[in-house]
């Protein structure tokens, strides 16, 4: 099965989330959005809005300085 044929799935820890948006300006699919919810922190974490069209290039989870944004192969 190559990579193409996967299906991923993207997990935002929310409360690790401080909303730099990073993760949200370099996924080229548009997965992720800035939610307009805060989390326990007072944060508007990242929000996987269109999981569907995630490819698993992991971009997201190299830019996120907070460990906060996690890719999994399903």
């Amino acid at each position: 099965m190559s990579k193409k044929d996967k299906v991923f799935s993207v997990k935002i820890r929310r409360d690790y989330c401080k909303g730099c948006g990073l993760c949200v300006e370099f996924c080229k699919q548009g997965v992720l959005e800035t939610s307009p919810n805060l989390n326990s922190m007072g944060y508007y974490y990242a929000d996987p809005v269109k999981p569907e069209n995630c490819i698993g290039c992991m971009v997201c989870t190299l830019v996120c300085p907070d460990l906060a944004v996690e890719v999994y192969s399903e």
